[in-house]
């Protein structure tokens, strides 16, 4: 049996397609928005599309910035796609409002500097050495964007005796974040669920590290 994987369904997010593309790499898939189911998933799947503020409006309704948080406080690994990347961080600032996110991580999610927005389609990323994520995955290799709002620069550094957090950066107009790998916490900016067999090989990456 493959690894247990919840999507958390919190009315936000490509749902169905990441159900699909999890299944496809072997995991088997609950979408729920139930507590309980999303605190004991071997792995947990946050997707998300539209709004920053919106986003977090319907995780809260859910819970499930509380849920991502004890995850994460008993080392349990989550998964945040494309908008669920994005609330992660502590702040999003869309169309002049300033909204908070989960805080897990430093940082601020703003516009692109980019000639044209959104950025919808396919790009190349630079992963970092040591990458579990993008491992086997050729460097040219590129993933499927659709997003007008990005981090564009990284904050947190880890402390003494801690590793950094491996970030993966591409470029629209200016540089942003692409992915993060930090412990129990990874997360994607691009959609691994539409990315074809780039995508399926990343997502199969994150399963084996499910433990």
């Amino acid at each position: 049996m493959g690894k247990n994987v919840t999507v958390l369904d919190y009315g936000s997010g490509n749902l169905r397609s990441a159900e699909r593309a999890l299944a496809r790499v072997g995991a088997d898939v609950t979408v729920t928005s139930d507590y309980q189911a999303a605190m004991e998933a071997d792995g947990l799947v946050v997707p998300g599309v539209g709004a920053f503020a919106a986003c977090m409006a319907g995780l809260k309704s859910v819970v499930g910035d509380r849920i991502v948080a004890r995850r994460l406080s008993a080392g349990r690994p989550v998964l945040g796609i494309c908008v669920g990347m994005q609330i992660l961080f502590e702040t999003g600032v869309e169309h002049g409002v300033t909204t908070s996110g989960c805080g897990e991580w430093p940082g601020t999610v703003e516009r692109l500097d980019a000639p044209v927005l959104p950025h919808m389609g396919w790009n190349t990323v630079k992963a970092p050495e040591g990458t579990a994520l993008f491992d086997g995955i050729d460097a040219d290799e590129r993933f499927y964007f659709v997003h007008s709002y990005g981090v564009r620069s990284w904050e947190l550094q880890a402390g003494p005796g801690f590793t950094d957090p491996l970030v993966t950066w591409a470029e629209h107009g200016v540089p942003f974040v692409a992915a993060v790998e930090n412990g129990p916490l990874t997360a994607t900016q691009f959609h691994p669920e539409k990315s074809g067999d780039a995508g399926a090989r990343l997502l199969a990456n994150w399963l084996g590290t499910l433990g």
